[in-house]
């Protein structure tokens, strides 16, 4: 399996949506126009594939020099565990450069994941929970 990453593109909204189905995350599939909208306003995406197939994706908003917020990593169940995660983290790391914080929510799941790629876990955080 050679895997190639891409940042010059953003796949089709229901290329996206049968990838976030497929991973397991939790989000608003079943509302096309509002993935569209996610992706629309969005400013750095990373993606991952194998061959044609989209097997990743991370969706970031950022000023590339001070703050970057990774909204969206997403990764096909069947080729999980294999680096791909941790890649397109590295590949946003890279493109956003030192300067520039990358910060996450992470899902309940996921909680474990991320410290063992050197994220921080911070306790000074805030949130006002979308409604829907």
């Amino acid at each position: 399996m050679e895997i190639t990453y891409r940042f010059d593109t953003t796949p089709e909204t229901e290329i996206i949506i049968e990838l976030y189905n497929s991973s397991g995350i939790n989000r608003p599939t079943d509302e096309k126009e509002r993935i569209a909208k996610m992706y629309a306003n969005s400013n750095l995406i990373v993606t991952a594939w194998d061959n044609s197939k989209l097997v990743g994706i991370s969706r970031s908003l950022t000023d590339f020099c001070y703050c970057c917020y990774l909204s969206d990593l997403a990764v096909r169940k069947e080729y999980q565990n294999v680096g791909i995660g941790k890649k397109l983290i590295a590949l946003t790391k890279e493109i956003i450069g030192d300067q520039t914080m990358l910060l996450l929510l992470s899902a309940p799941a996921a909680m474990d994941y991320y410290p063992k790629i050197h994220f921080q876990k911070v306790e000074n955080g805030f949130i006002i929970k979308r409604k829907k």
